[in-house]
């Protein structure tokens, strides 16, 4: 009960008046606790309200792309799978209580789940250094990151597409093309599930490992992987929904 701050602490904390912050909360911008029921005292997360003043963005690159292996803050920090749906499902809970969502939510969910769960599925067991991935999300700025320190889709589909010249042919063929083989079969399908799930959505997808980064954009099947400056070994996904 410690992070939780009453009405006014909270306002005070963010910079907002108390009936700014009653607006957002009716809106869906930034969800309060209830504690008594519909028309009691509000309460908030100190965590929620960090984050909500953060760029998780960039807390994530900054983790994902350091050369010395740290664990990140420990509200993004999701070290194993279980960790990871239990924050998966407070995503989708904090979803459905907006009803601009209520058409959306689902697949929102479900493309987060699909990357997270390709870190798990492919690290599992010979992590590089910091096992886990970072998650965090901001339901009212409608974004989603998620990171980890994995070995990335290159290595991932090189233990049975051994041809593979380089990050980019390797992400290229991680969204496009449905592949079998025991090591990379979930990752390379679920994210051709991703691909098509945001070609028929309102959903982009900036999405980046190794030196290989692609954009998936709304209602679009082009895909053009690009070769970036900074390169490191692992995944980083930024969702805008």
């Amino acid at each position: 009960m410690n992070d939780l701050l009453n009405i006014k602490e909270a306002a005070n904390l963010i910079g907002v008046s108390i009936d700014t912050l009653r607006r957002w909360d009716e809106a869906g911008k930034l969800p309060a606790i209830r504690a008594g029921g519909k028309g009691s005292h509000r309460f908030y997360q100190k965590s929620d309200l960090e984050l909500f003043l953060k760029d998780p963005f960039y807390l994530a690159k900054s983790w994902a792309f350091s050369q010395a292996p740290f664990e990140p803050e420990k509200d993004f920090y999701c070290p194993n799978s279980s960790v990871f749906q239990g924050r998966l499902t407070k995503l989708e809970f904090l979803l459905q209580k907006v009803p601009e969502f209520k058409n959306s939510f689902s697949l929102i969910t479900s493309i987060t789940g699909e990357i997270g769960n390709n870190s798990f599925d492919h690290n599992l067991g010979s992590w590089p250094d910091i096992n886990g991935t970072f998650f965090a999300f901001d339901v009212s700025k409608r974004i989603i990151v998620l990171a980890d320190r994995g070995h990335g889709i290159l290595t991932t589909l090189r233990r049975v597409r051994p041809e593979l010249k380089d990050d980019r042919d390797a992400l290229e063929m991680a969204f496009t093309k449905i592949i079998t083989g025991r090591a990379p079969e979930k990752r390379g399908n679920g994210l051709k599930f991703v691909r098509k799930a945001i070609s028929q959505s309102s959903i982009s997808l900036l999405f980046q490992s190794g030196d290989a980064q692609l954009k998936l954009e709304p209602n679009s099947n082009k895909i053009h992987p690009r070769k970036v400056e900074n390169n490191f070994h692992g995944c980083l996904a930024f969702i805008k929904f």
